[in-house]
């Protein structure tokens, strides 16, 4: 337990990476834990696109910078990983669902000892003609699933970051 509650604390958001790609295993527990993220009613709304494939994390490094009006740089951070998190939006708990795997995926890479980071605008990059074509070649239909985030992740380049100091009134205690 303190094991767990060690790396819910300490894991941060990691940008940089190197180029070497974390063990087909490592991936497998990764998923395995967001697999086992709860839902609501157990619906299971969210799929995973565990991306491994370097010319297809570099097509949604691209479109992701497409939403952004940037062409200037890696929104993933040099990671070789990208586990994308959409949701099935028929589903009333699918933003929560999605949210909570993204948790999951991110806790465990920290635990198996690789930097992470959530990276925002799966959404919009699914929204995209490109990445509506990209879902429906792996047999997903996008207008049923939205995008919630990428979990980039892969062996950190450079030093740990160091924590931001916890807001104040963070907890309001009612006894």
């Amino acid at each position: 337990m303190e094991t767990t509650l060690h790396d819910l604390m300490t894991r941060r958001s990691v940008r940089s990476y190197t180029d070497e790609m974390p063990s087909k295993e490592v991936i497998e527990d990764i998923l395995k834990a967001g697999m086992n993220a709860p839902s609501g009613k157990n619906r299971q709304s969210a799929i995973i696109l565990a991306v491994t494939n370097r010319e297809v994390r570099d097509t949604l490094s691209r479109l992701n910078s497409v939403v952004i009006g940037r062409d200037d740089f890696d929104p993933f951070f040099g990671a070789p990983v990208v586990l994308v998190v959409l949701a099935d939006s028929t589903v009333l708990t699918w933003r929560e669902d999605g949210a909570l795997v993204m948790g999951n995926l991110l806790n465990a890479a920290h635990a198996k000892g690789l930097g992470c980071c959530w990276v925002h605008r799966a959404r919009e990059v699914f929204m995209i003609d490109e990445g509506k074509e990209l879902l429906k070649a792996h047999g997903i239909d996008p207008e049923r699933y939205i995008g919630i985030g990428n979990c980039v992740l892969g062996y950190m380049k450079g030093d740990y970051p160091e924590a931001a100091p916890r807001k104040e009134k963070y907890v309001y205690w009612i006894e």
